[in-house]
């Protein structure tokens, strides 16, 4: 996925399950222009992966093997958390 295609991005951001829409649309929506090139690699990366996967990294139940991918987890947990999101 292109990572300038932002209408893509948001609806792969789109996953159905309340818990991953509260963390992931709001840190795509107020971050994802602010992160480098590479950070945005990484987020379009973390989309790619199954459901149950970003839920259990989210829910701090795990973490990816992949320690980019660990990063973006860890980096949508602290920007959430500073802007004040709904924590899950």
């Amino acid at each position: 996925m292109d990572i300038n295609h932002k209408p893509r991005i948001h609806w792969a951001c789109r996953r159905g399950m309340r818990e991953l829409d509260i963390a992931i649309m709001p840190f795509f929506e107020y971050e994802y222009d602010s992160l480098t090139e590479d950070e945005k690699c990484l987020f379009v990366r973390l989309l790619e992966c199954a459901d149950p996967d970003l839920f259990n990294w989210l829910m701090n139940h795990g973490r990816p093997d992949d320690d980019g991918l660990y990063h973006m987890i860890q980096l949508i947990q602290s920007r959430n958390k500073q802007r004040g999101s709904l924590e899950i």
